[in-house]
């Protein structure tokens, strides 16, 4: 989350703000119309548009794969304890019924 809250301490707009802005300059610049100098400021707008999109998406995937890894940190956890037996032989039970669920006669 490194990158977002660089880019939150220093009151740069949101995700959405700063892809609403970036979509309003890519405009712009496809329409034509504007001098040298003010399509290159536009440029550089958007440049700096798009590096704080990524950081806004980049810290969303941190996010998002800690919060997995710890989903799956509990799930093997989980597992774990299944695995000791508690409640009896649960994973035989289970294979003796087969994947119907119900035992097989025959």
């Amino acid at each position: 989350m490194g990158a977002m809250a660089e880019t939150k301490d220093r009151g740069a707009p949101g995700y959405e703000q700063a892809r609403d802005e970036l979509m309003e300059v890519v405009r712009r610049l496809e329409s034509g119309g504007s001098t040298l100098e003010e399509s290159l400021a536009l440029w550089e707008r958007g440049e700096e548009l798009a590096r704080i999109c990524r950081q806004w998406l980049d810290g969303a995937r941190e996010r998002l794969d800690a919060a997995l890894a710890e989903s799956g940190d509990e799930e093997a956890e989980g597992e774990e304890e299944e695995d000791k037996g508690e409640g009896g032989d649960v994973a035989g039970e289970e294979e003796a019924a087969g994947p119907g669920g119900a035992g097989r006669t025959g």
